[in-house]
């Protein structure tokens, strides 16, 4: 059987169409937006219908993890006492939620099956809060959108910036 140029070339046309239609029809099935009440995971992960949803571009405390912070003050010296910030920021988050509906804008899916989104309690960014509040840092790996927020929370002393602390993926990495 012979290929004339007129064949090869409604063959390739044909392909195209078919990749063209199965494409869009792949796409439409992604979820692109999900709601309802949302149950926190930990401080940078939520759950709403079964979905599991890691909050995009921010990195907040393992629950284990334990940071450090000033409790007494005298003259030049600084005593410091540990405290549990991976929990407070998980419940910081809860609380902040309050069993309200949440809204999350999905833009990926992660290596380990997670959705990654931007979450909202109405018009409230939850990535920003928890960064603005010092209950996450940016995820600079990920995305930078954080960043004035993260600034402006070290400036004040707030959350994990009040003393001192181990980045999360430092933390993981020695677990």
């Amino acid at each position: 059987m012979f290929f004339t140029k007129k064949k090869v070339i409604t063959l390739i046309i044909i392909c195209s169409i078919f990749f063209l239609l199965t494409y869009n029809d792949v796409k439409s099935k992604e979820i692109k937006e999900i709601s309802g009440n949302a149950q926190i995971i930990d401080g940078d992960t939520i759950k709403i219908n079964a979905k599991k949803i890691r909050l995009h571009g921010i990195d907040a405390p393992e629950f284990k993890q334990m940071c450090k912070k000033p409790y007494l003050t005298i003259i030049f010296f600084s005593f410091q006492k540990d405290y549990p910030c991976g929990k407070i920021s998980t419940e910081k988050l809860k609380k902040k939620v309050n069993n309200k509906v949440i809204k999350c804008k999905i833009l990926d899916i992660d290596r380990y099956n997670r959705l990654i989104g931007e979450c909202y309690k109405r018009n409230l960014n939850l990535n920003s809060w928890l960064v603005s509040n010092g209950y996450a840092v940016v995820y600079r790996k990920y995305s930078k959108k954080y960043v004035s927020d993260e600034i402006n929370a070290k400036n004040k002393k707030l959350g994990v910036w009040q003393g001192k602390f181990e980045m999360p993926w430092d933390y993981r990495r020695k677990k």
